[in-house]
């Protein structure tokens, strides 16, 4: 049971007749403390045209922050596998995506799974981070349960996320610890990917699209600036935009 609204999963049936006759899977992930809520617009503009999509239900989000403060990295990464599992035995080609921590996850199955992974979609990732006090998480999350929100980074007016207002930092601590063994995997990562960022983003700095761009082993990416929105672009100014870069994305890499 979830208490945000559009925060159930997200599963469409593929519509071949619309994509030349081909079973074409996409996979998006939410981030941390969202739902998916926060991708959900994304998965529909992407099933009206044909192509089946996953959007799975991250462990203790939706629920409340104190639940989630009970998962870690590991169920995260099992749940968008099983996700994963599920598109790969249905379609004949699959793309994975994700906002945020959701990108993160998404990289996960690239690099695991290159032979499977037909494209990577990203919209502003979670690698990395300059804050200086995520020093004294170690310690912190001991101490603290949690932090002040970080949902509803959104520049448009009067649209919300629905996620949590707090950052339960054992959780968060956990996606951190697991950053090192995803950079130094992504050389991994040969699939093409579309990286979507926003210049203005207060919740992921600019960091990661550096680690991306230097560390992707893939030789097809694509960089792209999101002018208008801030974190959650996915419901953002830039949103019809994603939608659109996204579906000539999967369209070429699975032709």
């Amino acid at each position: 049971m979830t208490t945000t609204p559009n925060a159930e999963p997200l599963w469409v049936e593929a519509r071949p007749e619309l994509t030349g006759g081909r079973r074409v899977g996409v996979l998006l992930s939410h981030g941390f403390t969202g739902s998916p809520a926060s991708v959900r617009p994304w998965g529909q503009h992407l099933a009206a045209l044909g192509y089946g999509i996953g959007v799975p239900l991250l462990p203790g989000h939706a629920t409340t922050w104190q639940d989630l403060n009970t998962h870690r990295w590991s169920d995260w990464c099992a749940e968008v596998t099983r996700a994963f599992e599920r598109l790969v035995a249905e379609h004949d080609a699959v793309v994975v995506g994700g906002l945020s921590m959701g990108g993160a996850l998404a990289l996960r199955l690239a690099a695991d799974h290159p032979d499977q992974v037909r494209g990577v979609a990203l919209v502003n990732p979670a690698l990395a981070t300059r804050r200086l006090d995520v020093k004294l998480l170690p310690v912190l999350k001991h101490v603290v349960p949690s932090f002040p929100g970080i949902a509803d980074d959104i520049k448009k007016p009067g649209v919300t996320e629905g996620g949590y207002t707090r950052t339960p930092l054992k959780a968060i601590h956990s996606f951190m610890q697991a950053w090192p063994a995803l950079v130094g995997d992504l050389g991994s990562v040969s699939a093409p990917v579309l990286l979507m960022r926003s210049t203005e983003d207060h919740v992921v700095d600019d960091s990661t699209r550096t680690i991306l761009l230097e560390g992707l082993g893939s030789g097809d990416v694509e960089d792209v600036a999101l002018e208008h929105s801030y974190h959650v672009a996915t419901l953002d100014h830039d949103a019809p935009a994603i939608f659109e870069r996204t579906a000539a994305f999967v369209a070429r890499v699975t032709t």
